[in-house]
C-alpha cells in the first residue's frame, strides 16, 4: 500500500492531522493507523485529562506570550466544534464559568496584578471579588453553615466561556469530517501496531501488524512512543523521557466550572484544580497530581519495557534528576505526590488541596478515582541536561516528523497540525489552502521562531 502521509497515532492530534491534511490541502491520499480498536483511548480519552480548553488567561504558568499563543489555538478548536454544532452534530465543547483562585495575600497581589496584565487580550476576562465568587461558585468562599472563609480571596476568570471539550469525541469528529471530503483519499486502521519503520530512498517503508505501507511523509502522534520510534531510527537520541502519571480524586458536585489555584513558579507541572466532569454526572473532578512512572500508557504494564528502551538512563539523565531535586519545593512535591497515591492515607493528604478550593470538604466526600488518569511524555534534553516542559517535536529534515504533545497539545491539536501540514506540503510540492483556515478557523498562520516558555525559569534555576 502506497500513501502520501501516514499519521501514526489516532488521538487528538493525529485526528487533527488527518483533516488538516483532507480539508486544507492537495494531498490526493492520507492514512492514519492507530494501534487500539477504537480512536483516542489512551490520553486523548476524558478518563485520562482534565477535559480542559487551555486558554491562557487562568493558568498562571503562563506567560503573557505563551498565553496568546495558547488563545490562537483554542479559538481554532471552537470555531471548528461550533461549525459542527451548527451542521447538528452533538456539542463538542462546553460552557461553564472558570476562574484562577488566589488565597491569602500574596497570592491575591499576583492575581490582581496579573489581570491587569492580560484584562485587554482577553474580551470577557474579570476580576472576582468576594461576592462575585460567591455568586458563580458559592462554595469556595462559604462553609456549609453560612459563615465566609477566613482567607483573603480574590479571582480572575469569565462567568461563562468553552472551556471543557470531550477531546475523544472530538477526534472522532476530526476523522469523520476527514472522510467527508471527497478531494482525498482517506485509509483509517484500527488495530494496526507499528512494527519498524524504515528509511528507503525517498519513502518509509513502516511495517505494521495489518501489512506494510509505503510513505512519502510519516508523522508520529504517539506520545512517548514517538520518542521510542525516534530512537529505532536513530534520531532524538539526546534526549530521555520521563513520564508523568496523573491521578484525579471525585467529589460531589461543589463546583459550577473549573476553579485552577496559583501555581507555584518552582514546580514544573499543573497546580490542582477542580472541574466540572463530563464524563461522571453530578461529581467535580480535583487534580491532577504528578507522579514519575515508569510506563509509557497509565495501567498498561506492558509499556513498561518500552519506557526503559526510551529511558536511556546515563550520567545527564542522573544529572537532572539530580538538579530537579536540589530545589526543596520540587523534592517535597515529588514526595507528597508519591504519597497520594498510597490508599486511605491518599485521601486525607489530598483533602489539603482540595480545601484550598472548597474549604468546607470533608473526609468522606472525597474519592480516588480509579483508573482516571494518564501520561505526559515529558523530555529529558541529556546534552543540555534539563528538563524540556511543553510539547516537543523532533524533525531530522527527511520527511518524518516525531511529536510529543503532553498539556496543551490537546488544545493545540489544530494549531500544530496546520505546522506540520505546511512542512509536509513544501516538501511535496503540494499546495496548503491558506484562506480556508482563516475562513473557517479564523486563524491567521503564526509560527513564532520562539514563543516565551513559562518554565524558562525554572529551567535557568535547575
Amino acid at each position: 500500500m502506497k500513501t502520501e502521509l501516514l499519521i501514526i497515532g489516532g488521538g487528538v492530534s493525529g485526528s487533527a492531522l488527518l483533516y488538516t491534511a483532507a480539508r486544507y490541502t492537495g494531498l490526493k491520499h492520507v492514512t492514519l493507523i492507530e494501534k487500539n480498536e477504537d480512536l483516542a483511548n489512551v490520553n486523548s480519552h476524558g478518563r485520562n485529562n482534565s477535559q480542559t480548553l487551555h486558554r491562557g488567561d487562568i493558568e498562571t504558568n503562563y506567560t503573557l506570550e505563551k498565553a496568546l499563543y495558547v488563545k490562537q489555538a483554542v479559538d481554532m478548536v471552537v470555531n471548528y466544534a461550533t461549525a459542527q454544532e451548527a451542521k447538528g452534530a452533538a456539542p463538542l465543547v462546553h460552557k461553564y464559568p472558570k476562574m484562577a483562585l488566589g488565597v491569602g495575600n500574596v497570592e491575591c497581589d499576583f492575581i490582581r496584578k496579573r489581570y491587569t496584565e492580560f484584562a485587554p487580550h482577553y474580551q470577557g476576562l474579570e476580576l472576582f471579588e468576594v461576592g462575585e465568587i460567591a455568586s458563580i461558585e458559592p462554595y469556595v468562599v462559604m462553609m456549609r453553615d453560612g459563615r465566609w472563609r477566613k482567607d483573603p480571596v480574590v479571582a480572575m476568570g469569565s462567568r461563562s466561556e468553552n472551556v471543557a471539550c470531550d477531546f475523544a469525541a472530538l477526534a472522532h469528529s476530526f476523522v469523520e469530517s476527514a472522510q467527508a471530503e471527497q478531494s482525498c483519499e482517506i485509509d483509517l486502521k484500527l488495530g494496526a501496531h507499528v512494527e519498524s519503520i524504515e528509511e528507503v530512498g525517498d519513502f518509509f517503508m513502516v511495517k505494521t501488524t495489518q501489512g506494510t505501507i509505503e510513505a512519502e511523509n510519516v508523522i508520529t502522534c504517539a506520545g512517548g512512543h514517538s520518542l521510542l520510534m525516534a530512537h529505532k531510527m536513530g534520531h532524538g537520541l539526546d534526549y530521555s523521557v520521563l513520564p508523568m502519571g496523573g491521578s484525579f480524586y471525585f467529589t460531589p458536585a461543589l463546583l459550577n466550572g473549573k476553579v485552577y489555584t496559583v501555581q507555584n513558579p518552582n514546580l514544573p507541572f499543573a497546580a490542582v484544580h477542580g472541574d466540572v466532569d463530563l464524563l461522571v454526572d453530578d461529581k467535580t473532578r480535583f487534580g491532577p497530581t504528578a507522579l514519575a512512572l515508569p510506563m509509557l500508557e497509565r495501567y498498561q504494564y506492558k509499556t513498561i519495557l518500552d519506557f526503559f528502551k526510551v529511558f536511556r538512563l546515563n550520567k545527564d539523565v542522573m544529572a537532572v534528576a539530580k538538579d530537579l531535586l536540589k530545589v526543596p519545593d520540587i523534592r517535597n512535591y515529588f514526595l507528597k505526590n508519591l504519597l497520594y497515591e498510597v490508599p486511605v492515607l491518599q485521601r486525607y493528604l489530598f483533602m489539603k488541596e482540595v480545601k484550598k478550593i472548597v474549604p468546607s470538604i470533608s473526609f468522606k466526600e472525597i474519592k480516588y478515582a480509579n483508573r482516571f488518569g494518564g501520561i505526559r511524555p515529558q523530555l529529558i534534553d541529556k546534552k543540555a541536561r534539563k528538563l524540556v516542559l511543553g510539547e516537543a517535536k523532533i524533525d531530522p529534515g527527511n520527511g518524518i516528523i516525531f511529536n510529543m504533545t503532553p498539556s496543551p497539545g490537546a488544545t493545540s491539536c489544530l494549531q500544530n497540525a496546520e505546522k506540520d501540514m505546511r512542512t509536509v506540503c513544501q516538501r511535496l510540492g503540494v499546495a496548503f489552502d491558506d484562506a480556508r483556515p482563516r475562513e473557517e478557523l479564523a486563524h491567521d498562520f503564526n509560527d513564532p521562531q520562539l514563543v516565551d516558555q513559562p518554565e524558562e525559569a525554572l529551567r535557568e534555576a535547575v
